[in-house]
This record gives structure tokens, C-alpha cells and sequence, in this order.
């Protein structure tokens, strides 16, 4: 006896698994803004005050508060090398998306680590929400993330803005220029040294979103920090021309650092 299966019950794993990835996308697109609702209180503005400056604060990059919600980290590279003394410049992290409304508050450089491009600031006044930083090495590539910033500085408003992408790739941050004359002793330096993975991005990170948090989009747990956006031509350019490829730090280097200040 032949068993003759109906051609609409053969379709019906297809229609599963359609269901299925439709329900999934859903649950995820749903979550996107409550994770957003939730990371915002914890992006900070890093920068520079000098009271009788115009203007008196001047932005320098994104961080994002971490640990017992008194520190802040960011890209080394955020932080000046020097204050000036003289017009009695200080270090300063603007909270745009306070419950009391945006706050100012001292910070002070706490430990650094130039050779990932991290620091951590340490913030006067009451804690900070902070975020929670990934465990392990879990991420893989054509992982959803999402970033926090400030892209292109406050050109566009002192209000966290996030972007959306995938882990392109997990690969070596010494990248060697088109020609031989673009290789200078630093490059060459990292390049024998074996350098250390990054996170590059399809997310389109601007000037601005350095120091950001990089996180994945189930969670909100932090896996990476912005730290670099390949620019093609000058650095303007990247307005009317993104080339929508970004680089993270790995957060562990931050952790690191978190327990080198403890």
C-alpha cells in the first residue's frame, strides 16, 4: 500500500521555519529599543572645560560608564596628552541623558592603555547606571550589534544616537597601506610585533562615536569599543561619503584594565 502525502503538508516544515524566523525577527526588533532605553543613562560626552573659553566645553569622543558607575571608559586617544594648566582646563564628561537632566561633572584620568586605545576616567559625584561588559569570548562573525554615540561631535545635538550592524569580521588591526610609502616605523613596529584582533563593522561609525559602546543586541551586554572608521579622502568626506566600515577594541582588554584599577 503506497502512502500518498498531501503536497500542503509538505510545505508545512517551510511554513515552520518561516513562522519561526518572522516570530524571531520580531522579538529582536522589539528589544532593540528597550535595550536602547536602557543603555542611554550610561553614554557620557568626553571632553575639555575651560570656563572662559568659547565654547567652554569642547567634545573629544563618546564613553560609556562601567563598574561601580564612578568610572568611564573611552578610546585613549579621547583623552588630551596634556591639559593647559594656565586657563585652568580640566578633564569633563557631560551626561546628556541624566534623570535630573544633562549634568557636567570633573573627571580625571584613572589608568590608560595605549596599546589597545583605552582608558578609563574616573568621575566625581554620585554612580552611574553602567553597563554591563560580556564574559568569555563569545562573538562570532555575522553577529547582531548595535552602537551608542555621538557621531560627528555635537554638529548634530548632545543626544546619544545608535546604529545598527553585524560582526563583518574578526581580524588584525595592523592593516598595511596600499603602497610602501604609507608604511611608517610605528606600522612596521605593530606589524612584527603580531598587533591584536578587532571587531570590524559594517555599522557606519563617524568621528565622534570613538570611545562608544559596542553591544550585542540580545542583552545589551558590552563586547567591543569603537575606535576607529576607515575614511576614505579627508576627514569631512566621511558626511557625504561614509565608507560604512568601523573598528572595536575586544571588550576583554577592557576588562584588564577595569582590574588593573581595582
Amino acid at each position: 500500500m503506497q502512502l500518498v502525502i498531501p503536497k500542503q503538508f509538505l510545505r508545512l516544515p517551510f511554513l515552520f521555519v518561516s513562522f519561526g524566523l518572522l516570530l524571531f525577527s520580531g522579538l529582536a526588533s522589539a528589544a532593540l529599543p528597550d535595550l536602547i532605553e536602557q543603555v542611554k543613562p550610561s553614554i557620557v560626552v568626553i571632553g575639555t572645560y575651560v570656563r572662559t573659553r568659547s565654547p567652554a566645553f569642547m567634545m573629544r569622543g563618546t564613553g560609556f560608564v562601567v563598574g561601580n558607575g564612578t568610572l568611564a571608559a573611552t578610546n585613549a586617544h579621547v583623552v588630551p596628552d596634556k591639559l593647559d594648566s594656565a586657563t585652568g582646563e580640566t578633564l569633563m564628561v557631560l551626561v546628556p541623558a541624566s534623570r535630573h537632566g544633562p549634568q557636567q561633572r570633573v573627571a580625571k584620568l584613572a589608568v590608560t592603555d595605549a596599546s589597545h586605545d583605552l582608558a578609563l576616567l574616573r568621575i566625581e559625584g554620585t554612580p552611574l547606571p553602567a553597563m554591563t561588559l560580556q564574559s568569555g569570548d563569545h562573538v562570532r562573525e555575522g553577529q547582531s550589534v548595535a552602537f551608542t554615540g555621538f557621531p560627528i561631535g555635537s554638529v548634530l545635538g548632545l543626544s546619544p544616537v545608535t546604529h545598527r550592524g553585524i560582526i563583518s569580521a574578526i581580524t588584525q588591526i595592523a592593516i598595511p597601506g596600499a603602497t610602501a610609502s604609507q608604511l611608517n616605523a610605528k606600522l612596521i613596529k605593530r606589524l612584527k610585533s603580531g598587533s591584536f584582533q578587532v571587531y570590524q563593522l559594517d555599522g557606519t561609525a563617524y568621528p565622534g562615536n570613538s570611545g562608544g559602546p559596542l553591544f550585542e543586541v540580545e542583552k545589551g551586554e558590552v563586547i567591543g569599543i569603537i575606535n576607529m572608521v576607515f575614511v576614505k579622502g579627508t576627514k569631512e568626506s566621511v558626511l557625504t561619503h561614509p565608507s560604512g566600515i568601523s573598528f572595536a577594541v575586544p571588550v576583554q582588554h577592557l576588562q584588564d584594565l577595569l582590574n588593573d584599577v581595582r
